[in-house]
């Protein structure tokens, strides 16, 4: 079996209005007041845009927003004043809409194993099971019909971008040399993380030349010192003054952006464990020491792979979605009870190039995976065997063997990389076809009544 091509992680399919979920350990979110109807007080709704015909109200765009801002909270991060919010949601509600009326059209369907599989998803990453999630739910306010229907939006939305936008996405060589002498030259300071210690020699107020020139032949001292491998730290702790902190102390890992100018001017091009040439600032010159450095932009030198098997049967005219879950859910009953072993299931029943492996995939590195079958695998430990999981290539039954650190070879970091210029590439591609397909919508903005 070749690989699964990635495109969109599973968190997407969880931007509901009562349960916000989070990348990278999904949780649900607390719950928030929905508008309900009453008998004693019934909101007022009204149409505030049409979408070729295709309404959407008042209480869509106040439900919409209640579950922005409980993002943004969640994030710590501050609301744009409530009428940028305003229109920034109605535009959102706006773009799902006509992207939806173009995939029906399109006739792009979801199987409703997809939606259950990616419930499964959701509930595996909230640590809990489908019925715990579903009770959360609940008791946040949205019924499990309004829920799937949510779940079945988003991956229909999810189908639509890989079928129009992501088949036409390319990446070469090319683009991977351009990408990396970027980020080596002039990279994303919001993705270059930093840790530095800091030696300050202070310059006094009011210093004349001569005790400048004093000052700074003591600083080069002290760099030269540090760089020949006295212990920063116990160098740092020659400094009287600690009205900078502790000298020669570690400031702690953060983006570079969070860091002055002209320290990451001076470590720009160097690793972990090189000492700077010397910073002058109004407050002295400081010694810098480059103690960690990470681009979350490059490939890491270390990766996390995975060693997994599977058994995979494609549904067929003879052969529903159910029964391959029900056949799949039959295998691991065996396996558990030890009436069976997944290798010979695997040999005897799967329905791609692994059978003869014994469903054995070998070692995979992160992304090499489709999504919905990398999250289930992400939350598994050594020795578990999956429930079955639908993908496009058919219903999955997965055993995570193992798991190890693993260095990255320069050929494997270009893979790694020609993946990341493609999120990038898929991200612009995107927006150039959301444009182009939205200029062809009719759509009607209606002023609120009086």
């Amino acid at each position: 079996m070749t690989h699964f091509f990635k495109f969109l992680t599973l968190a997407t399919l969880a931007l509901s209005a009562t349960a916000t979920l989070h990348a990278q350990g999904l949780t649900l979110s607390p719950s928030v007041s929905l508008i309900h109807d009453t008998p004693l007080q019934r909101p007022v709704d009204f149409i505030v845009a049409l979408v070729n015909s295709e309404p959407i109200t008042h209480i869509e765009v106040q439900r919409e927003t209640q579950r922005v801002l409980q993002q943004l909270a969640l994030q710590q991060h501050s609301p744009p004043d409530s009428k940028t919010l305003k229109a920034d949601v109605l535009e959102g509600l706006i773009n799902k809409k006509w992207q939806l009326q173009l995939a029906r059209d399109m006739g792009v369907r979801v199987e409703e194993a997809a939606i259950d599989q990616a419930e499964q998803s959701i509930a595996a990453q909230n640590q809990a099971n489908v019925t715990e999630l579903r009770r959360r739910i609940e008791a946040d306010g949205l019924s499990l019909k309004q829920f799937r229907s949510q779940l079945r939006d988003q991956i229909v939305l999810q189908r639509l971008r890989e079928r129009e936008v992501a088949a036409h996405v390319k990446v070469s060589e090319l683009d991977i040399d351009a990408y990396l002498r970027e980020q080596q030259t002039n990279p994303d300071l919001s993705k270059l993380q930093l840790n530095l210690a800091q030696i300050v020699i202070p310059i006094p107020e009011n210093a004349t030349h001569e005790q400048v020139q004093t000052i700074l032949a003591r600083a080069n001292t002290m760099l030269q010192r540090a760089r020949s491998g006295t212990n920063f730290e116990a160098l740092g702790q020659e400094m009287a003054d600690t009205s900078f902190g502790v000298n020669g102390a570690p400031l702690g890992l953060r983006s570079a952006d969070r860091y002055p100018s002209s320290f990451v001017s001076a470590t720009r091009q160097l690793s972990a464990g090189d000492v700077a040439e010397l910073v002058r600032s109004p407050s002295g010159f400081h010694i810098l020491k480059v103690i960690e450095k990470n681009n979350l932009a490059l490939p890491s030198a270390l990766v996390t792979q995975s060693h997994v098997r599977h058994i995979l049967i494609r549904p067929s005219a003879s052969l529903t979605d159910t029964d391959a879950r029900i056949k799949l859910s039959e295998f691991k009953n065996l396996m558990l009870s030890g009436r069976a072993e997944f290798a010979r299931l695997a040999h005897d029943y799967s329905q791609d190039g692994s059978a003869i492996k014994g469903g054995d995939l070998g070692w995979a590195n992160p992304g090499m995976f489709v999504p919905e079958f990398e999250a289930v695998i992400d939350v598994m430990k050594p020795g578990d065997i999956s429930n079955p999981v639908a993908s496009r290539f058919g219903m999955h039954l997965i055993q995570l063997l193992e798991r190890r650190q693993s260095a990255v070879s320069t050929a494997q970091q270009r893979e790694i990389v020609r993946a990341m210029v493609r999120d990038i590439k898929l991200e612009e591609t995107y927006k150039a076809w959301a444009q182009t397909q939205r200029a062809r919508a009719f759509i009607e903005l209606r002023e609120e009544p009086q």
